[in-house]
């Protein structure tokens, strides 16, 4: 097991922010962790909604040594494994609605933010803000899909301890993290178990499956096959027409039915 120090925080403006107010003198995975967030936020902008003390609300600090800019992928797909590592802990299978959203079938069970700063050809600093739902059940935001592992496991309301299901969660995120980072490896992909990316991509919601999505540099509508990730961690998308489209993060949107 992991030595993780977390540091908890009854209130806080954002775990994000304030991982971003100490990466100078914090250590390599360090955790801030909050039982709510006055102004939690999640990928385009948008606000997290979270009940107090009922949902994993944390952020990760990851300072990894001579870790190239052009893998800092790796370490979004390293946050949302582990994720999905941890729900299939409660045998719930999960899949990851790329780039890292986590959905339990159609339903959204939780968000993460990556945030990165690179400095020159390497990563010097990847903050990773999590929002898992856990005990919440009733959802007042016009978010379309949420969904919790409390109602996922059909318990009942508070049966989930927050901070133990934290301690889980970060050993299933960092048993895939420091095998990737550790510098005695010389090239951590190459072994008889599945790549990063293998694993991934066995866990990628849609793929394979034929979807409406909307191209929003367009505007357009149109029906596809999610086929894979690019090398540059853009989304490929085969058309029914059997047109080949890469689409970078916010600039596609997925029709989901509710």
């Amino acid at each position: 097991m992991i030595d993780v120090r977390v540091n908890w925080f009854d209130e806080i403006d954002s775990t994000n922010s304030q991982a971003h107010r100490c990466r100078h003198e914090a250590s390599d995975f360090t955790v801030w962790a909050a039982e709510f967030q006055t102004a939690g936020r999640g990928q385009r902008g948008n606000t997290w909604e979270s009940a107090v003390g009922e949902n994993l609300t944390f952020s990760i600090l990851f300072k990894p040594s001579n870790f190239l800019a052009t893998r800092q992928f790796d370490l979004s797909q390293v946050v949302a494994l582990g994720v999905v590592d941890y729900l299939s802990t409660h045998g719930i299978e999960a899949k990851i609605k790329w780039p890292n959203d986590i959905y339990v079938g159609d339903k959204k069970i939780c968000g993460i933010l990556i945030e990165n700063i690179v400095s020159g050809a390497t990563l010097s600093v990847c903050i990773a803000g999590i929002g898992l739902n856990l005990n919440q059940t009733i959802f007042r935001s016009d978010a379309p899909n949420p969904t919790s592992l409390l109602i996922e496991l059909g318990l009942q309301s508070g049966q989930l301890d927050p901070r133990h299901e934290l301690a889980t969660l970060l050993q299933c995120i960092a048993d895939i993290y420091f095998p990737l980072t550790d510098p005695t490896v010389s090239d951590p992909v190459q072994s008889s178990h599945p790549t990063l990316e293998e694993r991934y991509l066995s866990h990628l919601y849609r793929l394979d499956e034929l979807h409406t999505y909307i191209d929003l540099t367009t505007g357009e509508t149109f029906r596809g096959y999610i086929r894979g990730i690019e090398k540059n961690a853009c989304l490929r998308i085969e058309t029914e027409t059997g047109t080949i489209k890469s689409f970078a993060f916010k600039e596609l949107k997925y029709i989901i039915s509710q």
